[in-house]
C-alpha cells in the first residue's frame, strides 16, 4: 500500500511532525469555524430580518443556503482534497469562507445575504476534509491521534453550541453584522498557521482526475434530499416539495452508488466503508447528527420562549453543555479507549446522549434552568463529545493515503445529512404534538406555552429513540475484539 509522497522515511523527520500541535490548532479554528456558522445565525436572524426586511417564510433560507452547500458538495471537496493536496485545499477554502463572509456581512437585501451564506458552505465543503485529512497524517503515534481527535471533535461539536453563545454576544453587543465579520478573524489566523505550519502533501498515486458522474449524481442527489428536508420543516410532508425531492434525491443516490461501483477513479471509494468498525463509525456520526442539531434547535426555543432568556443568557446556557462536550471528546477518550475500545465506548456514548434527551423529555412549564435543564445538558453533552471525537477517529484511520479526503468528507455528510434528516423529521413531529395537545380547547397563554413545552419534549423523546436504537445497532455491527489505533510506526494507511 503506498503512503504519502514525502521526502523523509520516519515521524521524527518529518517536516509536521515537531510542527503536530501547532497544526493541530490551525485545523482546529477551521474547524470551529465551520461547524461555529452552523447556528451563529440563529440568535441573530431576528435583527438581520429587522434590517433588510425580508419575511418569516423567507428567513429559514439563511441558515438553508448554508447546510444545502455545505452538505451538497462535501464529497466533491473531499476528492478534491486528494487531488490537489490538503495544504493547497485548505488555503483556497478558508480565503473563499473570508471572502464570503464580508459580503455576507456587508449584505444590502436577502438575496445578497443568502447568496453569501451558500458561497459560505460551498467553502467550508472544501475546507473541512482538508482540514481532517491533515489530522490523519500528522498524528501517527495512537495516544497522540486519540487526543487530538478528541480535541478536533470538540471543537466541531462544541462550536454548534458556541455559534449561539457568540451569536447572542456579537448581536447583542454590536450587530447582527459581526456574526459574518468574525470569521474574517478566524480565517486569517488559519491562513498564516497553515503557512507556517504546513507543507502540502499528496499520495503518490492519488486520483489524477475528477468523477463526473459521480459528482454530478453525489451532489445534487444530497442537494435534493437536504432540500426536500429542509422544505418538510416548515409545510407538509405531502407537498410535492418535499416528496418530489426526496424520491430524487433517493434515486440520484442510488445512481450515484452504482457508479461508484464502476468507474476507475470514485469519487467515494466504497472501500472506504466495507470495514466493518469504520462502516459502523459513520452510521454513529450520521444517528447522532439526528439528534445533536435538533437538541440544541429546540433548548435554544426552551430558553428564550420559556424561560425568557436573552440572547446572550441562552447562549451563556449552553455553555455547561459545551464544557461536557469538551470532557467527552478530551479527557475520557485517553482514559478510557485502552481500556474498553472504540467499539465499547462509542455506543455508551450514544446511551448517555439518550439519557440526557430523555430527562430533558419531562420539563414542563414550570422547569427551570437549574432543575430541568443543567443536569441533562451536562449528560448529553458528554454522550456527544464522546462519539464525536472517537467515531471520527475510527471512521477515519485507516484509509488509504489517496482516500483520505474523501473519506474525511464522509465523516462531514453523514452528520450534515443527520441534521437535516433530524431537524425536518422532528420538527414535523414536534409541531404534530403542539396541533395535537391544543385542539378542541380554548386559546389561552398558558395553553400556548404547555403546547411549545409540549413539541419540544416530543423531539427529545424521539431524539432518544434514535440514540437508543444507534447504541444497539452500533453494539452488534462492531467487531468483538477492541478496536485498536494504528501502531505508531503504521502511519496513516495502517488497518484498524
Amino acid at each position: 500500500m503506498s503512503q504519502p509522497h514525502t521526502d523523509v522515511d520516519s515521524p521524527i523527520d518529518d517536516p509536521h511532525h515537531a510542527k503536530r500541535w501547532w497544526i493541530l490548532g490551525v485545523i482546529g479554528v477551521a474547524q470551529l469555524m465551520i461547524f461555529l456558522d452552523t447556528t451563529i445565525v440563529n440568535i441573530a436572524l431576528p435583527s438581520a430580518q429587522t434590517d433588510l426586511g425580508f419575511s418569516d417564510e423567507s428567513r429559514q433560507w439563511v441558515v438553508t443556503a448554508y447546510a444545502l452547500a455545505f452538505g451538497s458538495l462535501l464529497l466533491l471537496g473531499g476528492r478534491l482534497v486528494d487531488m490537489i493536496g490538503a495544504k493547497r485545499a485548505l488555503m483556497i477554502g478558508i480565503v473563499g469562507f473570508g471572502v464570503t463572509s464580508v459580503v455576507g456581512g456587508a449584505a444590502v437585501d436577502f438575496g445578497m445575504l443568502v447568496a453569501a451564506r451558500a458561497g459560505q458552505g460551498v467553502f467550508a465543503a472544501l475546507t473541512a476534509p482538508a482540514a481532517l485529512s491533515f489530522l490523519l497524517t500528522v498524528f501517527s503515534d495512537p495516544k497522540e491521534r486519540v487526543k487530538a481527535f478528541g480535541i478536533y471533535g470538540a471543537l466541531g461539536s462544541g462550536g454548534l453550541a458556541l455559534g449561539l453563545i457568540l451569536g447572542g454576544a456579537l448581536t447583542g453587543w454590536l450587530d447582527w453584522r459581526w456574526c459574518m465579520y468574525v470569521n474574517v478573524v478566524f480565517a486569517l489566523a488559519v491562513f498564516v498557521g497553515a503557512a507556517l505550519t504546513m507543507r502540502n502533501q499528496q499520495a503518490a498515486d492519488r486520483p489524477d482526475k475528477l468523477d463526473i458522474p459521480g459528482t454530478i449524481t453525489a451532489s445534487v442527489g444530497l442537494f435534493c434530499l437536504a432540500f426536500g428536508l429542509s422544505n418538510a420543516a416548515s409545510g407538509s410532508w405531502g407537498g410535492p416539495d418535499v416528496w418530489g425531492f426526496l424520491v430524487a434525491g433517493v434515486v440520484l443516490i442510488g445512481v450515484f452508488v452504482a457508479v461508484e461501483m464502476r468507474t476507475a477513479n470514485p469519487l467515494m471509494p466504497v472501500r472506504i466503508l466495507l470495514d466493518r468498525n469504520r462502516g459502523s463509525s459513520y452510521l454513529a456520526m450520521f444517528l447522532l447528527g439526528i439528534g445533536l442539531f435538533v437538541t440544541l434547535l429546540f433548548l435554544t426555543y426552551f430558553l428564550q420562549q420559556n424561560l425568557g432568556f436573552s440572547p446572550i443568557e441562552s447562549g451563556a446556557a449552553f455553555l455547561p453543555m459545551v464544557g461536557a462536550i469538551v470532557v467527552g471528546a478530551t479527557v475520557a477518550p485517553p482514559l478510557l479507549t485502552p481500556r474498553f475500545g472504540p467499539n465499547v465506548l462509542i455506543p455508551l456514548g450514544l446511551l448517555a446522549a439518550a439519557a440526557g434527551s430523555i430527562w430533558l423529555a419531562r420539563l414542563d412549564t414550570t422547569s427551570s434552568y437549574a432543575g430541568g435543564v443543567l443536569g441533562p445538558a451536562i449528560v448529553a453533552g458528554f454522550g456527544f463529545g464522546l462519539v464525536v471525537s472517537l467515531g471520527s477517529a475510527v471512521a477515519t484511520v485507516g484509509v488509504q493515503p489517496q482516500d483520505a479526503g474523501a473519506a474525511s468528507a464522509l465523516v462531514n455528510t453523514v452528520q450534515q445529512v443527520g441534521g437535516s434528516i433530524g431537524t425536518a423529521l422532528l420538527s414535523t413531529l414536534a409541531v404534530s404534538a403542539a396541533t395535537a395537545f391544543v385542539a378542541g380547547r380554548e386559546p389561552t397563554p398558558e395553553l400556548a406555552a404547555e403546547a411549545a413545552v409540549r413539541s419540544y419534549t416530543t423531539a427529545f423523546f424521539w431524539s432518544a429513540v434514535v440514540f437508543i436504537a444507534g447504541a444497539l445497532i452500533c453494539g452488534v455491527l462492531y467487531e468483538r475484539r477492541k478496536v485498536a489505533q494504528p501502531a505508531p510506526e503504521a502511519g496513516p494507511a495502517a488497518g484498524i
